[in-house]
């Protein structure tokens, strides 16, 4: 491996409060020879004395912007909306080759700026699986959050809480009602995250995958109490749910979580909202009567952020042990050019790419 100078940033969304890279981890990378800068940061799980103790050097929250050039910005979520230009080579999730809001303007910042974008959503081995995912807790705590909503036990603001504290508040207790739920992408790593959280409050949902999305039974869908979506359509596929099933006759359905909060883009299955919900107001009335709320969080991990945290960190090490020009870098690279040029997007000098 070449020589590597990664720069830990800041997450400048106040809710965010997970890590792509624990105190642990970061050391076998100091230990391998990795410079390690780790920026300042009020809200992250773990404190920044526990990344010095590792051996990481530390900066101010936002100095990435002045980090040298060669340098590797790490990150989960957005970034700010300055500097215009994007001068380095940045890891997150950036969200932008699905047309979502945003993504073009995102795009163009780099190309001015002679970075490179790469998204750790396209971070996948040569058949295409994710090597590095937040998909089993996303799938869980939407599991959770659509339970305790249901129940009538969902307060806001949410608040972070180790996987102990949200278990104790799932396990269903005297007078629970008894509900049907159903999760779709039910066997991927969102999906089995869902399955085990319904199971945690004492509910065995109805898991749908490919075989059942080919011929949707829509009517089977709306009989349900509870739908978790857990599907990340990567091609245009119908709609799970469509505004027209809202007003259905008999509606059963009563509670949605979308996981995957595709909003926005051309590719969402769930096109019956146009925002996302927050930890301050997690819940959505999309109709009055019968009732039916949804809850579209969209780091809804970082709810559980030491966990999430430390599964994350262990998939992504073995990655930035390897960090070259090729392999699933590279891929994350060829994709980042692929879609600057769909969008006719001119790029600039890559200095880092």
């Amino acid at each position: 491996m070449t020589e590597l100078h990664l720069w830990l940033r800041h997450e400048v969304r106040s809710t965010e409060r997970r890590t792509p890279l624990v105190p642990s981890d970061a050391r076998r990378l100091v230990e391998r020879g990795v410079t390690l800068t780790v920026e300042e940061s009020p809200q992250r799980i773990f404190p920044v004395e526990e990344y010095e103790a590792a051996g990481c050097r530390i900066a101010p929250a936002g100095s990435w912007v002045s980090a040298p050039e060669r340098a590797v910005v790490l990150g989960l979520k957005e970034l700010p909306d300055q500097p215009a230009e994007l001068t380095h080579a940045h890891i997150f999730f950036g969200h932008a080759y699905k047309r979502q809001p945003g993504a073009e303007a995102l795009l163009r910042r780099f190309a001015a700026g002679g970075g490179t974008l790469l998204d750790l959503e396209y971070l996948v081995d040569d058949d295409g699986r994710r090597l590095a995912a937040f998909g089993f807790w996303a799938g869980y705590l939407g599991a959770a959050l659509a339970v305790l909503q249901h129940r009538g036990r969902l307060t806001a603001p949410l608040t972070p809480l180790s996987k102990d504290e949200l278990d104790a508040l799932l396990r269903p207790v005297a007078g629970d009602e008894e509900f049907t739920a159903l999760v779709i992408g039910a066997l991927g790593r969102s999906g089995r995250g869902a399955r085990l959280g319904f199971l945690t409050a004492g509910i065995e949902a109805t898991p749908w995958d490919l075989a059942e999305t080919r011929a949707l039974d829509r009517p089977a869908l709306l009989a349900h109490d509870v739908l978790v979506n857990a599907v990340l359509a990567t091609t245009p596929v119908p709609p799970f749910l469509r505004e027209e099933d809202l007003d259905a006759p008999g509606r059963r359905l009563r509670t949605v979580c979308d996981v995957t909060v595709d909003v926005g883009s051309p590719l969402n299955v769930l096109p019956v909202y146009d925002r996302t919900t927050e930890w301050t107001d997690p819940v959505r009335r999309l109709r009055k009567e019968p009732p039916l709320d949804l809850i579209a969080i969209d780091n809804l991990p970082s709810l559980l952020p030491r966990e999430s945290s430390a599964d994350f960190s262990s998939a992504l090490l073995p990655q930035l042990l390897q960090f070259e020009t090729g392999g699933p870098w590279g891929r994350c690279r060829d994709r980042f050019h692929q879609a600057c040029h769909e969008l006719g997007i001119v790029e600039g000098e890559f200095r880092n790419g």
